[in-house]
């Protein structure tokens, strides 16, 4: 049985099992259900301890690597910029079109929702982001201290140090460079293995979590559930079908075209969940159904099918809104800015694992007061929406090569 099988099955046996509950009202079993509750505790607590270490050490690597890539600067520095520029402006679609939405839902859901003990931290944080000023906000980006900075889960402060250790890791001389290159190469692999096997306990990890939830919540949890998949899946279409346009108006290639040259490799997203398995369809896409310069395919497309998730700031966005919804936690202007910097950033660091985009959000949940267990609740019900979302990335690693392309043809055409 496939992992996003096993993981639909968990829930859907956590929500029938906990409905069946809440409707027998057997003080035993109800009683039993709290004796669940520290296994899905541990799982998350499971996630948390990975993600600081696999963050750090792959915005390390990442960046200090691209030191290699200024051989082809020209083509590696519009890629990266193509790539920031695609997703700040999915960013900027996404997060009013997904607050509109969210908008939709009455807030009958609430803090006694949380599990037991987190209701006091959870209004806490909140209280402490709605107080939290813009001056206070930016002063805090630089850490004074990037140890009690991990500690404490301020990702934000945290991934701009990293950035700026990744640069001066670059500009190291070579024998400094390969050796910090090679540490966090292998704590990243190490941590990637830690997290597989976290990952594995996915199905058992979202049981107890869920079955309380559904206890408590009942056919509700069900309906927001429902709501959830229907905004991420139907956000995912939304920008995927507004990449034909941009490629038009920058790239000069029509929508015709581009949808064409772009079914095979999506067919293969929708069939496989991968965006790596379409590289091959990607590649031949380009090269024979749009006739992009094979230079510019052979370094483009990798890069982008490894490294750019153009549909991050969707799933993050959609993601904590929905969790926010949830428990009633209100997110105020200073957590939105939060997930859109975190997304734009931090999605070039996602691993290349089964949920490794919701892996991440970890961190950024504390940042902005949200309960970490919602993490579980998003992995649970990923299936159908990461469909969508693959799709949406291979989409857009096809759209970045073009604009790349067409960029790399004006260039030439100015420096001739």
């Amino acid at each position: 049985m496939k992992e996003t099988t096993r993981v639909l099955v968990a829930l859907a046996a956590a929500l029938i099992c906990g409905i069946a509950i809440a409707a027998s009202g057997n003080a035993s079993l109800l009683r039993a259900v709290d004796f669940i509750v520290p296994v899905g505790t541990l799982w998350v607590n499971a996630i948390r301890m990975t993600v600081i270490p696999l963050v750090v050490s792959l915005l390390i690597t990442g960046v200090a690597s691209a030191d290699d890539l200024r051989s082809i600067a020209r083509i590696g520095g519009r890629s990266l910029v193509t790539f920031v520029a695609l997703l700040a402006g999915t960013a900027i679609v996404v997060i009013p079109l997904a607050l509109a939405m969210f908008q939709m839902l009455p807030r009958r859901l609430g803090i006694m929702a949380l599990p037991r003990g987190a209701a006091e931290a959870a209004g806490d944080l909140a209280g402490a982001g709605q107080s939290q000023t813009f001056s206070a906000w930016l002063s805090s980006l630089l850490p004074s201290n990037p140890i009690a900075a991990a500690a404490s889960g301020a990702m934000m402060p945290l991934v701009l140090f990293t950035l700026l250790f990744a640069l001066a890791v670059a500009r190291t001389p070579d024998p400094a460079r390969a050796m910090l290159l090679g540490f966090f190469r292998a704590l990243g692999e190490a941590m990637l293995t830690l997290v597989r096997w976290v990952v594995m306990l996915a199905p058992l990890g979202v049981f107890a979590l869920v079955l309380p939830l559904a206890v408590h919540a009942g056919a509700e949890l069900a309906g927001g559930i429902g709501f959830y998949i229907v905004v991420y899946s139907a956000g995912n279409l939304i920008v995927t079908l507004l990449l034909y346009p941009v490629v038009a108006l920058v790239a000069r290639i029509s929508m015709r075209r581009f949808a064409r040259a772009a079914l095979p490799a999506q067919l293969i997203a929708i069939s496989s969940s991968s965006s790596i398995a379409s590289l091959p369809a990607l590649v031949e896409s380009a090269e024979r159904g749009l006739e992009l310069p094979n230079r510019v395919c052979g370094f483009v497309l990798p890069l982008a099918v490894s490294t750019f998730k153009i549909a991050a700031p969707l799933s993050w966005t959609v993601g904590a809104l929905f969790i926010g919804w949830f428990y009633g936690i209100p997110l105020h202007a200073t957590a939105i800015a939060t997930i859109a910097f975190a997304a734009v950033f931090l999605s070039f660091a996602v691993p290349g694992i089964p949920r490794g985009a919701f892996i991440m959000l970890t961190p950024l949940f504390l940042a902005i007061g949200l309960p970490v267990e919602g993490i579980g609740i998003l992995i649970a019900v990923d299936a159908i929406p990461d469909t969508f979302s693959t799709v949406l990335n291979v989409t857009g690693d096809l759209a970045a090569t073009a604009l790349v392309a067409r960029g790399e043809e004006e260039g030439m055409i100015a420096g001739a």
